[in-house]
């Protein structure tokens, strides 16, 4: 299983960016897909998932209603939308997989068994 993050680039607060995560090497439509991200000097923590089979969405607090997770089964591929940036989101953004995640656990990292590489995004205020 590969996971390839792309899309992270500097952005001017209030602005938009894309991220895009491209999966191979799994049945992509019945995997659970999420986000994490990682500032300077701080823990992961979790943004976002989507589950598998046209399953439900989970936000942290942070992002709801600002960043969307839509997923595209016929390229293998989820995307991070963020809107409505804050300097507060500049971080590494991680994308991770799992094949069965129950939704309580969706927020805990160390449930995703399969991760991308990373990808810097950096809003500047």
């Amino acid at each position: 299983v590969q996971l390839q993050a792309s899309g992270g680039g500097l952005v001017q607060a209030g602005g938009s960016l894309r991220l895009s995560c491209a999966a191979s090497g799994l049945s992509f439509r019945s995997y659970t897909l999420g986000w994490f991200r990682q500032a300077p000097g701080k823990e992961r923590d979790f943004v976002g998932a989507i589950r598998g089979n046209g399953g439900s969405t989970a936000y942290a607090d942070s992002v709801k209603g600002r960043f969307t997770i839509p997923r595209d089964n016929a390229k293998s591929t989820v995307y991070l939308q963020m809107n409505l940036l804050k300097p507060e989101d500049t971080a590494v953004y991680y994308c991770a997989a799992d094949r069965s995640i129950i939704l309580s656990s969706i927020r805990d990292e160390k449930q995703y068994d399969y991760w991308g590489q990373g990808t810097q995004v950096t809003v500047s205020s």
